[in-house]
């Protein structure tokens, strides 16, 4: 399997205004967008990724030319571009998405930048969300889509660094609750 190219991004992202405005603040904005970062890894240049699909950037599949040389700057506004692309749909799918915690909003837009807007929206998270169960969705998060088929005996496999990135963002699901719970 090849390997990926990783390199250390020369600084953080900054979430534009457009994911401030959809997820209600620049805080959210700026977890979302920093979680999401620092689970895709960076690699400015187009590649083909170890399962075959054109990757760039910070895990993004569109508008990839293998080879090219992305800026930092391509970069940012790629990442910001589609994680505004995959959020918009959770602000219908998920009934009261704007009243959620910062990092409760951020978790989820991390797992949707990871798993698709299609997936999340028809996921058992949005629906325990909009039952009202919003601790059972963030440990619903640490739960699913961490796995994937091993393409040599089609079984399904736990991915360790997928374990780590639900459990890092239920937890971050969890925390939110719980500043909100306590007035913060």
């Amino acid at each position: 399997m090849a390997k990926i190219p990783y390199r250390k991004p020369p600084k953080k992202v900054v979430a534009c205004a457009a994911l401030a405005a959809l997820l209600g603040s620049g805080v959210a904005a700026n977890y979302a967008i920093n979680t999401t970062a620092d689970f895709e890894g960076y690699v400015p240049e187009g590649y083909v990724d170890p399962v075959g699909i054109p990757t760039k950037c910070w895990g993004d599949t569109r508008n990839v030319i293998v080879g090219h040389e992305y800026s930092f700057e391509e970069c940012s506004r790629s990442l910001n571009e589609h994680m505004v692309e995959l959020v918009r749909p959770l602000t219908r799918c998920i009934r009261d998405f704007a009243d959620l915690p910062d990092k409760t909003k951020a978790a989820i837009a991390s797992m949707t930048y990871n798993i698709g807007s299609g997936a999340m929206c028809k996921s058992s998270i949005v629906k325990k969300l909009n039952a009202g169960d919003l601790e059972g969705a963030c440990k619903r998060m640490k739960e699913i889509y961490k796995y994937a088929r091993d393409r040599r005996t089609n079984e399904k496999v736990e991915l360790p660094g997928l374990r780590i990135r639900r459990n890092y963002e239920g937890d971050m699901c969890l925390e939110g609750l719980k500043e909100k719970q306590a007035g913060g």
